[in-house]
C-alpha cells in the first residue's frame, strides 16, 4: 500500500513544486519536503514534512487537509508555510482508505458517483474520533522532532480540516497554542461531537474564517460559535469572507485569489504573534 501511494505522490509533488514557483514566486526546492510514515492505532499515516531554509528549531504547524485530499494544491500550502519559517506537518487524513489518485475538484462534488465514492470510501473513515486519535500521534511526532521548537504548536485546517482543527484545539488544549479554521463547516451544531462544545477546554488563540456563501456555516451557526467561544473566555476572531466555501485552493472552481491572499495574511499574523512571541 505504501509503495503504491508513494509512486503516485511523487508525480504530484513534482507538479506541486513547479506550480508553487509560478504561483508564489519562490524557489520551492529551498524548502524540501520529506515523506514520513506516522504510526497510529489504525496503521501508518503518510505525512509530508516541510522544513524552512537554515537551522532550526522552528515553530511547528500541523495542517489538516480539506475534503479533496492530498494533491499539488494542498502540498503547496505546506511549502508556503515553510517559506515563512515554520516546520510543517501535513498528514494524509484519508490513509485508512488506501492509496488514491488526486481527485478532481471540478467534478468531485457535482458528479453523483464521485461524491458517493468520496462519502463512502473516504469520509466514512475520516471521522472526528479517528482523526483526533491520529492527532495525538501527529503531536507526538512533532514533540520528538529536534527541528521543532519546544512548546505549543499551531494548527490550521480547511473545509473538513477546519472542523478538525477546532476540535483538536479542544481535545489537546495543553499542546495547541493557536488554531485556525478556513471555510470549515459544522462548527456549531446540535451533534454531541460539535466542536463548539469543546470551547471551555480550549486554551489556544482561535481564528475562524468562514465564507458568506456556505451552507455548512450559516449566520446562525456563526452566532452560536461566537457565543460559545465568548462565554468560555477564548481569545478569538470570527470573520466571513465575500467568497464561496472552499475559496483558498487554486484548483477548485470556487477559488478566489483575493480572499486566498487575505487567508494568508490572517494566518501568518496569527501564527507569528502567537508562536514567535
Amino acid at each position: 500500500m505504501a509503495q503504491g501511494l508513494c509512486r503516485g505522490v511523487r508525480c504530484w509533488i513534482v507538479t506541486a513544486l513547479q506550480a508553487s514557483e509560478t504561483a508564489f514566486g519562490f524557489r520551492a526546492k529551498r524548502w524540501p519536503m520529506t515523506r514520513v510514515e506516522i504510526k497510529t492505532k489504525d496503521g501508518s499515516c503518510p505525512s509530508y514534512v516541510y522544513r524552512p531554509a537554515g537551522s532550526g528549531p522552528w515553530p511547528a504547524v500541523l495542517v489538516f487537509m480539506d475534503g479533496i485530499g492530498i494533491r499539488p494544491a494542498m502540498l503547496e500550502l505546506g511549502e508556503r508555510l515553510a517559506s515563512h519559517g515554520y516546520f510543517v506537518l501535513l498528514p494524509d487524513l484519508f490513509y485508512r482508505s488506501g492509496p488514491y489518485e488526486p481527485m478532481n475538484p471540478h467534478t468531485l462534488f457535482s458528479d453523483p458517483e464521485q461524491r458517493k465514492v468520496l462519502m463512502e470510501k473516504f469520509f466514512a473513515f475520516a471521522t472526528q474520533a479517528n482523526i483526533m486519535s491520529d492527532t495525538g500521534a501527529f503531536l507526538d511526532y512533532l514533540a520528538a522532532e529536534p527541528d521543532v521548537k519546544p512548546g505549543g504548536v499551531g494548527v490550521t485546517g480547511y473545509c473538513m480540516g477546519g472542523l478538525m482543527s477546532l476540535t483538536a484545539a479542544g481535545t489537546y488544549p495543553d499542546r495547541i497554542a493557536v488554531c485556525a479554521s478556513y471555510h470549515g463547516g459544522r462548527l456549531a451544531t446540535d451533534a454531541p461531537t460539535s466542536p463548539h462544545l469543546l470551547a471551555p477546554q480550549i486554551k489556544a488563540r482561535v481564528y475562524i474564517g468562514g465564507a458568506i456563501e456556505d451552507q455548512s456555516f450559516p449566520d446562525d451557526m456563526k452566532a452560536r460559535l461566537e457565543e460559545a467561544l465568548s462565554n468560555a473566555g477564548v481569545e478569538h476572531q470570527i470573520e466571513t469572507y465575500p467568497a464561496k466555501h472552499g475559496w483558498v485552493f487554486r484548483d477548485t472552481p470556487v477559488y478566489d485569489a483575493e480572499a486566498a491572499e487575505r487567508h494568508w495574511q490572517t494566518l501568518l499574523v496569527l501564527l507569528d504573534e502567537t508562536l514567535r512571541a
